[in-house]
């Protein structure tokens, strides 16, 4: 296969997983911080995708909401929402894409990969880096005291629902590697022939 056709198949699935991050935006409980669908994209985007196309296809959302398009919950865009309280969630999710993607990798190098081991880069990328950048974000933007109810109502009421995104990405990823043989991790693609 020539580069041209890997390059316009990875652009392919770049743009999808822009569109699909789009969707999982509308998809949403309207509070301070939106609990959207959109962790969940970013979940598969890393684990199927992979660290450098799930990085890419997060920075071009980005890059696309910076720019105005109206892509996050309740259509907003621009700067303005990239600096709000919900920016720092925003902002992480190239690197939560990226480090989920990069475990994955990591292990598919050491054999076939188990559903533990996606849960495992789902709940390390996508719920402890998101948060881990997103949560003081949001207290320092809206000026809010950091203490025990700051912490339950900005961080811990999240994580059952970012948890049920993490278990269920991950038999969504491994049923999108029976699909798309090509996007499995290397290690997995030479195994299965």
């Amino acid at each position: 296969m020539s580069k041209s056709a890997l390059s316009v198949r990875n652009m392919t699935f770049i743009a999808m997983f822009v569109a699909l991050l789009a969707i999982g935006g509308q998809i949403s409980i309207q509070t301070v911080i939106p609990i959207t669908m959109q962790t969940f994209v970013v979940m598969l985007a890393g684990s199927i995708l992979g660290a450098r196309r799930g990085f890419v296809s997060m920075l071009v959302f980005i890059a696309l909401v910076a720019a105005g398009a109206p892509l996050l919950s309740g259509w907003k865009s621009g700067p303005g929402a990239l600096v709000g309280p919900t920016g720092g969630y925003i902002v992480s999710w190239p690197f939560a894409a990226f480090l989920m993607g990069l475990i994955v990798e990591k292990f598919a190098a050491k054999g076939p990969l188990k559903a533990w081991q996606i849960t495992l880069a789902h709940i390390t990328g996508g719920i402890l880096l998101v948060h881990l950048i997103g949560f003081p974000w949001a207290v320092a933007a809206l000026k809010l005291p950091l203490n025990m109810e700051t912490f339950i109502s900005s961080f811990l009421i999240f994580m059952p629902g970012d948890l049920i995104k993490a278990f269920v990405a991950t038999p969504v990823a491994l049923a999108v590697y029976r699909a798309v043989p090509w996007l499995k991790p290397r290690r997995r693609e030479r195994e299965n022939q």
